[in-house]
């Protein structure tokens, strides 16, 4: 093996892979929920008239919910005299 070579050979055994940066986040919004604050003090009728774009959950008082979390839903609480209390992703 030539001298070339065997430096070549430890240069490359010196490389390690780059690891993986994080991994991409969604952004802020992503459920559009900051487009849709204009519904809060509304009647939850309102949302019968509506279509939404992707998932969406209504929250009712007392309403078990699961505690996962996804960017890219929409949640509506529903305060007890059924007005939209609050607009959020998750």
């Amino acid at each position: 093996m030539n001298r070339l070579s065997a430096t070549m050979l430890l240069v490359l055994a010196a490389c390690e892979p780059i690891p993986p940066g994080p991994p991409s986040l969604p952004p802020p919004d992503a459920c559009g929920a900051s487009a849709l604050q204009g519904l809060l003090g509304q009647p939850a009728s309102v949302l019968q008239a509506m279509r939404f774009a992707g998932p969406v959950r209504v929250i009712r008082p007392g309403m078990a919910v699961t505690m996962d979390y996804s960017p890219e839903r929409l949640n509506i609480e529903i305060d007890a005299e059924e007005i939209i209390a609050r607009v959020t992703c998750g």
